[in-house]
């Protein structure tokens, strides 16, 4: 059984990506620089709703994703993107060990929730050994631990409305004359009830590092690296991500990426 899930794993990486996997090599890739018109992009859009549709069909939305022994964890979590936000108000916050950090709870719940790292870890919680597939072509095996997001999500009530969770972030994904964009990503709401989703704070059994997230970040283990956002300060439930960025669900899915990115 766990030969298949693994194969199959393998198989729903290259789905997801398909046309766009091919084009966008790596995590530092802008859809600006290949050159790429509305039709393609439009074309990639249908694509990637259809691999979406694919991939919960094939893998069921109870799924889990295969979990692993100590004896599999050979290295340290790998990092990469940002590793040390260069941000004020996240400067500040780890200057005092996040003592002063909260997780804001907002837009279509019942019950907008404000909560310190202690009252997370106060919370049941569930660790995992799970491996993370970045679309870069790396993979890397580690424990996580951290309060099932459905937890939050019940705490604070979510509205029928409500269809997304949207992940504000503290690390600077770009700059430009603008202004700075700080990175945001999403799930639908099966995917944040999913068992094996969590709000990490605890790495291969101690907190969790800066280079990976600190204080907080989130494990979507169905789901390639790009759709677990890292330095979490607020979680927003909306109907629609289109008001959000560029209105496709997140930075890199702005920027070409597919919006499920299944595994």
């Amino acid at each position: 059984m766990a030969k298949f899930q693994i194969s199959r794993r393998k198989f729903l990486t290259g789905a997801s990506l398909g046309v766009s996997g091919i084009m966008l090599s790596g995590c530092d890739a802008f859809d600006s620089q290949l050159g790429m018109g509305d039709g393609l992009r439009s074309f990639l859009e249908n694509a990637n709703g259809l691999t979406y549709r694919a991939q919960r069909w094939l893998a069921g939305r109870d799924a889990l994703a295969p979990e692993f022994s100590e004896a599999d964890i050979r290295q340290p979590q790998r990092p990469n993107g940002v590793t040390a936000p260069d941000d004020d108000t996240y400067k500040g916050l780890l200057a005092n060990n996040f003592d002063d950090w909260r997780l804001e709870v907002t837009g279509l719940v019942e019950k907008p929730l404000s909560l310190s790292r202690e009252q997370l870890q106060n919370m049941p919680s569930r660790t995992q050994i799970t491996r993370h597939d970045c679309v870069e072509g790396w993979s890397c095996i580690a424990k996580w631990t951290g309060t099932p997001l459905s937890l939050v999500l019940d705490q604070a009530v979510v509205k029928p409305e409500a269809r997304y969770v949207m992940f504000h972030c503290l690390d600077t994904i770009d700059r430009s004359l603008s202004g700075e964009i700080k990175y945001y990503g999403s799930i639908d709401l099966i995917d944040a009830r999913h068992p094996q989703t969590i709000l990490a704070y605890g790495l291969n059994g101690k907190p969790l590092p800066v280079e990976n997230g600190a204080p907080l970040r989130v494990r979507v283990e169905r789901q390639l690296g790009y759709k677990m956002p890292k330095y979490l300060y607020r979680i927003e439930l909306v109907d629609s991500f289109a008001a959000v960025g560029g209105g496709r669900g997140g930075y890199w899915e702005d920027n070409g990426y597919d919006w499920y990115g299944g595994i």
